[in-house]
């Protein structure tokens, strides 16, 4: 058995994280509420972006624009591909910053594996929002675009309309042939995943999965099977449309990454603060048997030394 004084030390120290723990819980548990809201009011624009997007191309199948049309590619081709990662700038939040490597780490190596079946090279960059999954992707050796830095704390949709931008310009300019969002989605407090979305060319598959089921199949702006006009026409009405598409993907990726990031920490600092206050019940426990056996061992020395003094 430890001593007493251990054992009173190991106490200070773990009711000394307790308080931290317990500080940052309540710090995470006020950004939490704040992302929460910011994920409410960002949400009915993100929705009626993505389902107009929906909309849009249901109705128009025949569709002349590069942020539409995926490029064919030959053996001895190459795909080029540009991910933006949304992680967090600091740690204690459980997983989430791991998870986020985690799901880069295999859609690279899933991409890589499928094009080099078909005798087809894949090329990649890394733009990633957060210090700690960019310091840990470039620590394992991947190809991180070091000049990509972009604050993914209290996210502003200023912030996600330039990255946009960044996006858009880079893909027309043939940097990237295919764009990919990387970010934690929260459907609810409780359910949050990694998902990777492909941002460019506008894939429909990825826009239904962020549609709710009983918006999947009927649009808000218009009913089903109706004819719509494009003013002036089409490519103009598409080429506004891209813009605000992608500005509200980015912003919305931005607030949920925020909001999953607060969540995690909340829950990381409520586990950290109830095994603390676990393990104070246990060296308390701990504490009462070694200050009895301390109390023990000084009677029988006082019993054992006026024995021996009987005896003299």
């Amino acid at each position: 058995m430890e001593s007493f004084s251990a054992i009173k030390k190991r106490m200070k120290s773990v009711n000394d994280i307790s308080q931290m723990t317990n500080a940052m819980q309540l710090v995470s548990s006020a950004k939490m509420r704040r992302s929460q809201l910011l994920h409410e009011s960002m949400y009915p624009f993100f929705l009626f972006c993505v389902e107009s997007m929906q909309e849009m191309i249901r109705n128009n199948e025949h569709l002349d624009n590069p942020f539409f049309v995926l490029d064919q590619k030959q053996e001895g081709d190459t795909w080029k591909i540009g991910y933006y990662v949304l992680s967090g700038d600091q740690g204690l939040a459980g997983a989430y910053n791991n998870n986020m490597v985690k799901i880069t780490e295999d859609h690279i190596r899933q991409k890589v594996m499928e094009n080099s079946q078909k005798n087809i090279s894949t090329e990649y960059e890394l733009n990633v929002f957060g210090r700690l999954a960019r310091e840990k992707l470039t620590r394992f050796g991947y190809n991180v675009n070091s000049g990509f830095s972009f604050p993914i704390s209290e996210p502003t949709y200023k912030d996600a309309r330039q990255v946009s931008a960044i996006m858009r310009n880079r893909f027309l300019k043939d940097d990237y042939d295919l764009v990919y969002l990387l970010y934690t989605r929260m459907d609810s407090p409780v359910k949050m995943e990694p998902v990777a979305l492909r941002l460019l060319p506008v894939d429909t598959k990825s826009i239904s999965r962020l549609l709710p089921k009983d918006l999947d199949d009927a649009g808000m702006a218009v009913q089903k099977g109706d004819n719509l006009e494009y003013f002036p026409n089409s490519d103009a009405v598409f080429g506004y449309l891209i813009d605000s598409y992608t500005n509200a993907m980015v912003y919305g990726a931005m607030v949920d990454a925020f909001a999953s990031e607060q969540t995690a920490r909340l829950t990381a600092m409520e586990n950290a603060t109830d095994n603390a206050e676990e393990m104070m019940k246990k060296l308390e426990l701990m504490s009462n048997r070694a200050r009895q056996a301390k109390i023990t061992t000084e009677l029988t020395e006082i019993v054992n030394g006026a024995q021996q003094a009987d005896k003299m």
